[in-house]
């Protein structure tokens, strides 16, 4: 078995990766950071999102494991104190896995024939930092609103529970498999109206975004952050690819969104 690892620069992770790193070899893994069946980050959700980038080329053949070292780890299943079980767990491992959907992501220039792909594991957002955005929004090719307001988050069912809840948005199971597009502050009198609340949006459509009287904006792919000036149309859909992550003690996503906002349940007696 081959496994990469990713971690962060915190004294905590470098601590908790140089111990994880002596079991590995210790055990006789091999840590191969160029072609991995296995990728292990050891960070917070950020590092583990670090590290689906960094391998997003490689999904049909790489299962993650997140090591939690931070205050809050919704994709991360292990801590500093339970490695040995996990090592256990790598050591008697069937190939087990569960997956989650992820956001697939069409950028369309004036000035290239092709468009700009890129995969999101939890959201993409639109954004104007100096005026109002403005864009036309379509479901499935047909023209749904033009919106004004701040931006909007298209978010996948995991990614439901980070930016896109914390501006209004519904927590999705991700077994729905389904797209949502939230809206940011969105402008609305008796002039311009937007519909001003979540969409939920079916996993065989797909949402196009057209920007209009706006010559720049910010797009966020995940915590990848750029300043696009020439983009004509962005195209949102449930992506083919989906991230795995490896089956040993992974977490059901319901006790993942009580623990992370509603705090660990208390035994009873």
């Amino acid at each position: 078995m081959r496994i990469a690892i990713v971690y962060n620069s915190t004294e905590e992770s470098i601590k908790v990766f140089k111990k994880l790193r002596a079991m590995l070899l210790e055990h006789h893994f091999i840590l191969d950071q160029k072609n991995p069946s296995i990728v292990i980050s050891v960070g917070g959700d950020g590092t583990l999102l670090s590290a689906f980038h960094r391998y997003a080329h490689m999904l049909d053949g790489v299962r993650f494991i997140g090591v939690h070292t931070g205050h809050l780890g919704f994709y991360t299943d292990w801590r500093e104190y339970n490695i040995g079980e996990l090592i256990e767990s790598l050591k008697s491992d069937n190939g087990e896995y569960v997956e989650y959907p992820l956001l697939d992501v069409e950028i369309y220039y004036n000035h290239k024939p092709y468009p700009t792909h890129f995969l999101a594991l939890n959201e993409s957002t639109i954004k104007r930092v100096d005026g109002t955005l403005v864009c036309d929004v379509y479901i499935r090719d047909e023209h749904f609103e033009r919106f004004r307001g701040d931006g909007l988050c298209i978010s996948t069912p995991t990614g439901s529970t980070g930016y896109n809840k914390s501006i209004g948005g519904a927590v999705l199971h991700p077994r729905l498999e389904a797209l949502q597009l939230t809206e940011m502050a969105s402008l609305n009198n008796r002039v311009f109206r937007t519909l001003s609340s979540p969409l939920i949006i079916a996993p065989d459509e797909w949402i196009r975004i057209r920007p209009i009287e706006t010559n720049d904006f910010v797009l966020s792919i995940d915590q990848v952050v750029t300043n696009e000036t020439q983009a004509t149309e962005l195209r949102f859909k449930i992506a083919e690819e989906r991230i795995r992550f490896a089956r040993y003690q992974h977490t059901h996503f319901w006790n993942r969104v009580e623990d992370a906002f509603l705090g660990a349940k208390k035994n009873e007696d």
